[in-house]
C-alpha cells in the first residue's frame, strides 16, 4: 500500500454485536475475536460489502438491539444493509473469521458459533471465498470490504503462562494474508 494510501485509510473497528457497511476503498474493518465470529461480506461488481461480529449463534435478546450478539440476528441484519446499500444478492461472497476455543474447561463457543455460521450460508446459498474459523485462542482481523483482501494476525493474552502458539487454520481459497 502507498504511503499516501496509508494517510487517507480509515479504520473502523466492529465491536461485539456490531456491524458496519461500505463502499469507500479507504475504509479497513477492524475486529479481534475469540469464541466469536465475524462475517466479511461483499458483492465484488458493485463494491460494497461489510462486516459482523456475533457472540453466539441463537439466542432471544431482551431490551433494544440485543439480538445483535447472536448469529442469527447479525447475519440477516449484514446482508440487509450491504443490499441497502447498492448490493445484490446474487452476487455475494462471504468470508468467515474466528470461532477460536479459548478455553479447554468450558463449553466450545467457538465451534457452536463457527458451524451455525457456515451453516447459515450454505443455507442462504452464499458462497464461501475463504476465512479462518476454529483453532485456538483469538485473531485480530483487518478486512478491505472494497476490495475483499483480509489479514488476520493471533492474539495471545499476556497473562496466561507462555506455551505455543495458537495455530490458526487458513483457507485453502480466497485471499486471506497472515501477518
Amino acid at each position: 500500500m502507498s504511503a499516501a494510501a496509508l494517510q487517507t485509510e480509515q479504520r473502523i473497528h466492529v465491536g461485539q454485536g456490531d456491524h458496519h457497511v461500505t463502499a469507500d476503498p479507504n475504509v479497513m474493518l477492524t475486529t479481534i475475536l475469540g469464541s466469536c465470529v465475524a462475517m466479511c461480506l461483499r458483492d465484488p461488481q458493485s463494491g460494497v460489502g461489510g462486516m459482523n461480529h456475533f457472540l453466539l449463534p441463537e439466542g432471544a435478546g431482551a431490551g433494544t438491539d440485543a439480538g445483535r450478539r447472536y448469529g442469527a440476528y447479525a447475519m440477516e441484519l449484514l446482508i440487509n444493509d450491504v443490499m441497502k446499500a447498492g448490493a445484490r444478492r446474487d452476487r455475494l461472497e462471504a468470508k468467515l473469521f474466528g470461532g477460536g476455543r479459548m478455553f479447554d474447561s468450558l463449553k466450545d463457543v467457538g465451534m457452536a458459533n463457527a458451524d451455525f455460521a457456515e451453516r447459515f450460508l450454505r443455507d442462504e446459498g452464499i458462497p464461501l471465498v475463504g476465512g479462518s474459523l476454529r483453532g485456538a485462542g483469538g485473531r485480530r482481523l483487518h478486512y478491505w470490504p472494497v476490495s475483499g483482501r483480509a489479514l488476520q494476525r493471533a492474539v495471545q493474552d499476556s497473562h496466561v503462562p507462555a506455551q505455543a502458539p495458537p495455530r490458526l487454520p487458513t483457507a485453502p481459497m480466497g485471499a486471506v494474508e497472515l501477518f
